[in-house]
């Protein structure tokens, strides 16, 4: 089945918004990673539908809600070292703190706005959570299906523990891994250009999709 371009940023959107809009969970509550990934699907849902942000002038009132809760629960420095895939080793501690950051706020303009004017009343089937043991530590994929209607799109959530906690390293849409995706871009780039010439780029996108944002407001 065709999948319109608004739905498809839905699903990525749940990805990053609806997942993680919640602090993050501590082992010690006996919640695994399914029950980590369900708790936010009922604040985000309440956020979206709270009809003091359904005016224009209200949205980056609604981002300030979500956003800062996102942080709490992705492991932006896993997932920003799994894009680099090889090229890591050309970042030093300090560039690469600088890549994350740059890279975390522009994953925020590309997809976290996209949601507030595009959520139709998605709901989430949670299928099924396989955890396993590592030599780095508990690893897990919870298994999800994002549901419009008659349509559904699979959500897959790769996580791991960090200090007792649950936190997304990777996600799939539709088979589709969000760190492979970014990871082929940016290998090509690096493969004739520097780390900080890599960091400026996504700083300079970043800037762009908000300029842009801004403008049409």
């Amino acid at each position: 089945m065709k999948r319109s371009y608004n739905f498809t940023a839905i699903a990525i959107i749940f990805v990053f918004a609806l997942t993680f809009a919640v602090p993050a969970i501590s082992s010690a509550t006996g919640d695994g990673p399914m029950s980590s990934l369900k708790k936010p699907v009922n604040e985000l849902i309440d956020i979206l539908k709270d009809p003091k942000y359904k005016d224009k002038s209200a949205k980056d009132a609604q981002s300030e809600k979500i956003w800062p809760l996102i942080k709490g629960i992705f492991d932006f420095t896993t997932i920003s070292k799994g894009t680099l895939g090889k090229y890591r080793k050309k970042f030093d501690k300090a560039r690469l703190a600088t890549f994350t950051e740059e890279f975390t706020t522009l994953l925020g303009e590309t997809y976290l706005k996209k949601i507030q004017g595009g959520y139709q009343n998605e709901t989430v089937k949670y299928l099924t959570e396989k955890i396993k043991e590592t030599k780095r530590g508990p690893r897990a994929q919870v298994k999800t299906m994002l549901v419009r209607g008659s349509i559904e799109i699979p959500v897959h959530y790769n996580m791991l523990k960090v200090d007792g906690n649950w936190r997304i390293y990777d996600v799939k849409v539709e088979g589709v891994s969000l760190v492979k995706n970014y990871r082929t871009q940016f290998q090509k780039f690096l493969m004739k250009k520097n780390p900080d010439q890599l960091i400026e780029k996504v700083k300079k996108k970043a800037e762009s999709l908000k300029q842009s944002k801004t403008e049409k407001e």
